[in-house]
């Protein structure tokens, strides 16, 4: 039987084939699965420029897809293997998703090498960038706080 590093080390192998694929299907270089306890697979491929969707990284294609099949928006159980290092949008992704580990083959300097450089989202989301870069503020109106009153009143909630 296989130990849990040649499982691991199997199925970067497997994003890594998925995103050399996926550059052939008019997609960004990235793949990536996330696995649930019982071993089912779910696949994602960067879909960013095929789709016009800046948010189809293969990390969250694969969490949506994952998400859908499970019937569940908690991933907890679950590993996320991508084939580079998840970008902010993807680290959060997975955050939300709980998911319980995330592996990755190459790393972002691998990334920038190869013209994907986020490293300026890393340093703006760690206050440490041009705050120019998109300036974020908080303007408040005098309904700012409805939504959640209406959400703590709400006796059927799904808690997340």
């Amino acid at each position: 039987m296989e130990n849990d590093a040649d499982r691991v080390a199997e199925y970067l192998a497997r994003t890594v084939a998925l995103a050399v694929r996926n550059v052939g299907a008019e997609g960004g270089p990235f793949g990536a699965i996330v696995v649930a306890p019982d071993g089912r697979m779910f696949e994602g491929s960067n879909r960013v420029t095929a789709n016009n969707d800046p948010t189809a990284h293969a990390e969250v294609v694969a969490i949506r897809h994952a998400c859908s099949e499970l019937g569940t928006f908690n991933l907890a159980g679950c590993s996320l293997y991508s084939s580079c290092e998840p970008c902010p949008l993807c680290l959060s992704a997975a955050l939300w998703s709980r998911l319980d580990h995330v592996y990755f083959a190459a790393d972002r300097h691998d990334a920038a090498r190869a013209g994907f450089d986020d490293a300026e989202f890393y340093d703006y989301i760690q206050g440490r960038g041009d705050l120019s870069l998109m300036p974020v503020e908080q303007i408040v109106v005098p309904t700012s706080q409805e939504p959640f009153r209406s959400w703590e009143q709400l006796d059927a909630k799904t808690e997340y």
